[in-house]
């Protein structure tokens, strides 16, 4: 039986992304603030493409998908920098969406109406899925608003200024045993999420917390982005060439006092919040600078489950084990998903943002970046070595 409840929802994520593209000024539409972001405007068109795709071509076999979209919204047949000049107009890419949208979820009402026996149909899975899909680009283009406003020269003055605070390593044990990590169900889960397997894990002893503004500002103080002692080679010498010295999200203001800019704009930092907008090669180096490891992504997942883990809504936490696949995976519902970054280049991080959406806000949620990247809110969480 497919849930009302699930459309609506789909029908919010739809609006949601909608109302910030078409809020944005068309100058912008068409920009690109990062080379790993897609202009705005890109955003909106490929999910209202991909929606269309699963739901028209593959579901209801009623159409076959206009090639010059595919050339546009498919990532693979598209180059991030040729993007911008493919888009339409903004109004006109607005009106085009709002009433393909609009279409769409009158076809899956009507599907519902008529206990569509469809594969992709059953246990709600496509309207499941596309949810998801809006959600990680309602946040992707939170991070592209940041980039944008990071571009605008500001005059924000920092009030009450971020004072650095020693590491608080209140760190909880977990005794060595045979944990479950991962899910059983597709329908509900990525692949990679998938299939639930069984591990066995030596004791290790994991922070409550992130670590916080207020504790990288002592990582900042102490210089330990002029000190090599910290960083293995590749990230000593990224960090040399790029001329790294704070956290990328983060400016200095006249008087020397830092300040963070996201979506919304410039903002003061709060000490307890955890740090946001590290590389891998940082999160290496502030938990070598603090005697410390990043942990594995099962120990995380183990020890979030247990309860053991507070705040893990505020940043993308970096863990140090590359992105792979779980013993016995299957591609789900198309190979590209996943398969693809399974390349030894590519690392997990746990939690979550401020900009993750709650369908995608579980435990075994997996993202998965290289270890240059930082223009997202990924943190970190400490481990005893």
């Amino acid at each position: 039986m497919i849930d009302n409840e699930l459309l609506v929802q789909l029908q919010q994520l739809q609006k949601k992304l909608l109302e910030i593209v078409k809020n944005i000024p068309a100058s912008d539409h068409t920009r690109q603030f990062h080379p790993e972001l897609s202009p705005p405007g890109w955003h909106l068109g490929h999910c209202v493409f991909t929606e269309s795709y699963w739901l028209r071509d593959v579901v209801m076999a009623m159409e076959k998908t206009d090639d010059e979209l595919k050339q546009l919204y498919i990532p693979e047949l598209s180059i991030k920098t040729t993007r911008s000049s493919a888009l339409p107009a903004h109004k006109d890419l607005c009106s085009w969406a709002e009433n393909i949208q609009n279409e769409n979820i009158e076809y899956l009402s009507e599907l519902i109406e008529a206990e569509s026996d469809a594969e992709l149909m059953q246990d709600d899975y496509l309207i499941f899925f596309l949810c998801q899909h809006y959600a990680q680009h309602i946040e992707t283009i939170s991070y592209v608003l940041a980039q944008r406003n990071l571009q605008i020269d500001s005059d924000f003055k920092v009030d009450s200024a971020l004072t650095a605070k020693s590491l608080h390593k209140d760190f909880r044990q977990v005794d060595k045993g045979e944990f479950f990590i991962g899910a059983n169900d597709p329908l509900r889960h990525y692949d990679n999420e998938c299939p639930r397997f069984s591990v066995s894990l030596d004791a290790f002893q994991i922070a409550n917390t992130a670590v916080s503004n207020a504790e990288f500002l002592g990582f900042i103080e102490a210089e330990a982005y002029q000190n090599n002692e910290y960083w293995d080679a590749n990230a000593w010498q990224w960090c040399e060439q790029n001329n790294i010295g704070c956290p990328q999200h983060w400016r200095l203001d006249k008087a020397g006092n830092y300040y963070g800019t996201d979506a919304s704009g410039p903002y003061e930092l709060e000490a307890d919040k955890a740090v946001t907008g590290l590389s891998l090669y940082e999160a290496k180096a502030v938990a070598s600078w603090a005697r410390a490891r990043l942990p594995h992504e099962y120990e995380w997942e183990v020890a979030k489950k247990a309860g053991l883990l507070a705040k893990t809504d505020q940043a993308w936490e970096w863990c140090y084990n590359d992105f792979h696949p779980y013993k016995d995976f299957k591609a789900f519902p198309y190979e590209g998903y996943s398969l693809p970054w399974f390349d030894l280049q590519h690392f997990t991080l746990r939690g979550s943002s401020e900009y993750t959406q709650s369908i995608i806000s579980r435990d075994t949620f997996r993202n998965f970046y290289q270890a240059d990247k930082r223009h997202f809110p990924a943190g970190l969480r400490l481990a005893a070595a």
